[in-house]
């Protein structure tokens, strides 16, 4: 039976090799790419793992062979990126699940002015919404899932674009973002590791990346439509949450958007601006009891510190303004509101922040934090003088 002591014993050996394997495999990727024959004995050693897998069911006939769920990987060493497991044929995943991922990656991949966009990206939106408007658990499980890994792949695309098409230099005449309350010391060590980490970067990707350099800038901002497409979708399923957290964290992505393309960093602008629109529902909706509670304010901190500076350099846009004058007003409503959930020293540090890179940026006088800055000066005032 599949849930005996046996089967359970094989499914935790499964996931301990899978697992096990999955860690060696990664330093791998750094040097496939310079040595073929790294190549051939990367994907000797893969086959043989996966033979090791299909096998152990029939070895021991008594076992219910359907815990050791099929499994394909990822070979993208051009990427960079790791090994992973996806379910595969008849096993775990539903045809509906892999036929969405599919028709979503395809068209993450191909271009706006290929005439199959519009067909395909008309294709997806009639998958999600049909699995949504069914009502059904399952289907709208199957939507968050597909979407979820949808997005975190585009996010890691658009990463790569910027980087490879020399997004990845370090900007200068900027305050670092730490403010005040980060020592000169490690301000200082901080710029010198981000600007290794920057050119180290951009030279590992065109030496090992030269055949996508053909990949032109509208690409990166296609990506970050495609973006905002994806989370609009997430937020229509319900699993906004999860865009939102991985946003945040794209930390790496945020600072080389302050020396992106305008017309980029605009789209960036509207994912960030359309994400803290969503965070100001879900803490609404939050209970204060709760341990989601604190993870959407942790999360609420990582959004502010990642992204406030491009708010702060890139609302105006080539030609006209990327948010209307309405959106602006209710954006800053929403940024306050955030900014209030946090305590003193997280505001201090996201005030701090806001008020540098406002400062240093004269083309643009958005977001106006003025009076959430002087109601914290107050507030600090106040808490100093009950001290004494």
């Amino acid at each position: 039976m599949e849930n005996s002591p046996t089967a359970m014993a094989f499914s935790v050996l499964k996931t301990l090799l899978t697992s096990l394997f999955f860690y060696a495999d990664k330093p791998l990727i750094v040097f496939v790419d310079k040595c073929k024959h790294l190549q051939f004995i990367r994907c000797f050693l893969v086959s043989a793992f996966l033979f090791f897998l299909r096998l152990l069911p029939s070895l021991f006939p008594s076992f219910n062979a359907s815990p050791f769920q099929s499994y394909k990987f990822c070979f993208n060493s051009k990427r960079g990126e790791a090994l992973c497991p996806v379910a595969d044929g008849g096993g775990g995943e539903p045809g509906i699940a892999r036929a969405l991922t599919q028709v979503l990656s395809i068209v993450t991949d191909i271009p706006v002015s290929s005439r199959k966009y519009e067909v395909v990206r008309s294709l997806a939106e009639r998958l999600i919404d049909d699995n949504l408007l069914d009502g059904n658990k399952a289907l709208q499980e199957v939507n968050r899932t597909v979407l979820a890994a949808a997005f975190c792949r585009t996010l890691k695309q658009l990463e790569s674009a910027v980087i490879d098409h020399g997004g990845s230099h370090v900007v200068t005449g900027t305050p670092d973002g730490g403010g005040s309350v980060i020592d000169d010391y490690y301000r200082g060590l901080r710029r010198v590791v981000r600007a290794a980490k920057f050119y180290g970067d951009l030279v590992r990707r065109r030496l090992s990346a030269r055949d996508e350099l053909s990949r032109s800038e509208v690409s990166a901002e296609k990506l970050a439509a495609e973006l905002l497409w994806l989370v609009q979708k997430m937020t229509a399923c319900g699993c906004s949450e999860d865009a939102l957290r991985r946003w945040s964290s794209a930390q790496h992505l945020a600072r080389l958007s302050l020396s992106a393309e305008p017309r980029l960093q605009g789209a960036l602008v509207k994912v960030s601006a359309f994400l803290l629109d969503q965070a100001r529902q879900l803490w609404k909706e939050a209970d204060e009891e709760s341990m989601k509670y604190d993870e959407l304010r942790q999360t609420n901190m990582n959004m502010l510190v990642s992204w406030l500076p491009l708010l702060c350099r890139a609302s105006n846009g080539t030609d006209t303004p990327v948010l209307s004058i309405n959106k602006r007003a209710e954006l800053e409503r929403t940024l306050e509101l955030i900014i209030n959930t946090l305590d003193e020293e997280e505001q201090e540090k996201v005030l701090s922040l806001w008020l540098q890179h406002f400062t240093y940026c004269p083309s643009s006088d958005w977001p106006n934090l003025h009076d959430i800055y002087t109601r914290w000066c107050t507030a600090s005032r106040t808490s100093l003088l009950l001290l004494n």
